[in-house]
């Protein structure tokens, strides 16, 4: 788990099927001494990993990433530049699925995309 080490978020707003929240991240993390220790950067798999958990805070349940359809990584993630982002989660459920429609952003700019099908563990 990264929430509470790696990232921290606040302010979990929901609109229909639409989950908003801001998330702060810890620039701090042991991590980053490996990715990469000139120049910090989030890595991908760890943009994955705060989708997963907000996913899992907001529908109460522990969840298996299935299908990873569309992953774009728009632009660089710099933890001491990109301090606090927002996360907009898109969640649709079809039976047992979870379909994801994830963004990160920072203000207006896109820095990354999923699309993906989760479900319940």
């Amino acid at each position: 788990m990264l929430q509470n080490t790696f990232f921290t978020f606040s302010d979990l707003q929901v609109e229909g099927n639409i989950v908003k929240t801001d998330i702060k991240l810890n620039a701090g993390h042991p991590i980053f001494k490996g990715h990469f220790p000139e120049q910090a950067v989030v890595p991908g798999v760890c943009m994955l990993q705060m989708v997963k958990e907000i996913l899992e805070v907001y529908i109460k349940k522990d969840t298996r990433l299935i299908k990873a359809g569309d992953l774009k990584f728009l632009s660089f993630i710099y933890p001491d530049e990109n301090k606090l982002i927002q996360m907009v989660i898109k969640i649709t459920m079809e039976d047992e699925r979870i379909i994801v429609n994830a963004q990160l952003l920072d203000n207006a700019l896109i820095l990354f995309k999923f699309k993906g099908i989760f479900v319940r563990r």
